[in-house]
Parts: C-alpha cells; sequence; structure tokens
C-alpha cells in the first residue's frame, strides 16, 4: 500500500532529475487548466447619468438612446470573449492538459522527459480527447452547482481522466470516466489527505507571491500527482468493483 511519504519521495526524486523541464511543463499545465477562463472587471462611476440633489441616481437625465448602443456593445464583446474562452478550453487547453499529464508519467520512467510530451494531445486522437475531456468538465459544471460537498467529491471521482487519457487516448467518455471512479472508489479520502499534505507549502508559497510554488512546489506536487496515479492505477482491482 502506497503513502504520502514514499509519493513524495518519488516525486521529488523525479522532479530533481528533470528540473527546468518539469517547471516549463507545470507552468504550461498552469495555463491548461486555468488558462481557459477569466473574469472581466469593470468599475462605474456612482454619478453617471447625472444625480438629483439627495445623491440618489437620477434616470430621467440618463440618455438611454446613447447608454443603450454602448451597453449592447458591451455585452458583444462580452460575448466574443466567453465564446473564444470556450473554444479554447475545448480545443486547445484540454488536450494540453493531457498532455502535460503524459509528461509527469513519462518522466517517472524516462531518465529526462521531453518537453514536447506536452503536444502529445494534439498528435494522438485529438478529437476524441477534445470530446472526453469536454463530457469530463461538463459533468463536473453541473455538479459545481451544487457546490460544497457533492462537487468536491465528484471532483475527485473524476480525477483520473487526464491520466487515463495521456496513456490511453482511444478510451470514449463512458470508458474514461466509469474507470477514473472505480479506480477513485476507496481513494478519494486518501486523496484528499494527500493533498492536504502540500498546504503548507502552498501557504509558504502565497508568503513568496507565487515564485516558490512555479519554481518548486508546483513542478514537486505535479511528479508527486503522477505518482499518486500510478500507485492507483497499481493497486486498482477491478473485481471489486464488479
Amino acid at each position: 500500500m502506497w503513502t504520502n511519504s514514499m509519493l513524495k519521495q518519488n516525486g521529488m526524486a523525479n522532479f530533481t532529475k528533470n528540473r527546468w523541464a518539469c517547471v516549463v511543463v507545470c507552468l504550461i499545465l498552469g495555463i491548461a487548466t486555468g488558462g481557459g477562463s477569466g473574469s472581466v472587471g469593470s468599475n462605474v462611476g456612482r454619478n453617471a447619468g447625472g444625480s438629483s440633489s439627495n445623491g440618489s441616481l437620477d434616470f430621467n437625465n440618463i440618455d438611454w438612446d446613447v447608454l443603450i448602443p454602448i451597453i449592447m456593445a458591451v455585452m458583444a464583446v462580452l460575448l466574443v470573449v466567453l465564446v473564444i474562452g470556450l473554444v479554447l478550453k475545448i480545443a486547445v487547453f484540454a488536450p494540453l492538459e493531457v498532455g502535460c499529464q503524459r509528461f509527469f508519467i513519462v518522466n517517472r520512467v524516462q531518465e529526462k522527459a521531453q518537453i514536447n510530451n506536452v503536444a502529445f494531445g494534439f498528435k494522438t486522437n485529438w478529437k476524441n480527447i477534445v470530446k472526453v475531456m469536454f463530457f469530463k468538465n461538463l459533468y463536473l459544471f453541473f455538479w459545481g452547482l451544487l457546490c460544497g460537498i457533492p462537487a468536491i467529491i465528484k471532483g475527485y471521482s473524476y480525477r483520473l481522466v487526464p491520466y487515463l487519457l495521456a496513456e490511453n487516448p482511444d478510451m470514449t467518455a463512458d470508458e474514461a470516466i466509469t474507470l477514473s471512479r472505480q479506480m477513485m472508489n476507496g481513494q478519494k479520502m486518501n486523496a484528499f489527505v494527500y493533498d492536504l499534505s502540500f498546504l503548507g507549502w502552498i501557504l509558504l508559497s502565497a508568503l513568496t507571491c507565487g515564485i516558490l510554488y512555479i519554481f518548486y512546489v508546483g513542478p514537486y506536487k505535479k511528479c508527486s500527482d503522477a505518482e499518486l496515479y500510478t500507485a492507483i492505477k497499481e493497486t486498482y482491482n477491478p473485481q471489486a468493483v464488479m
């Protein structure tokens, strides 16, 4: 049975033997998993359009013929940005995430894995990878609407999908998601405790404005995450879930 200390020890060894490649791939993975979403903020002056003597907004003085086209233009721009973000998330960032996990899996068994492994998702059954990751993220989105514990549990249930695709890019969505759920059956709490073991490092990274995370904690954890996937895969017993 694997232990957190064993996973982290092996992860550190895999990180140190290929340090700078791991740092670069971890940065790419950060873009892949966080680059598909963004926020747009705007500040509106409190006295826009005029105000009455008591400081409240006076709608009678607003020139709606001018304001409505501006509002429509802003909404159109935001819609375009949203569509572009979704397309990038689905068609680019998802297969890039699979490629990054491919790198960390390969880095376990090779002396020095090559950064070009991150292109795996684009060179090997790209359409299927995009489809599987789309359904995985779609299911997580709907579970996320429930908030709280159910969303967290499902996040752990689907955790292994990118790793499974990194080794089996021809798996269907049903196969990958079902297998991830089965493999994580009985392992979700173990994985949660494993993630908590990095909490101190993450808090320390915050004190360095993320610099420590970029060059040390992030790639160290991603190498250890690949160890976690391998350990769960090796201890998985299909008969136990039949």
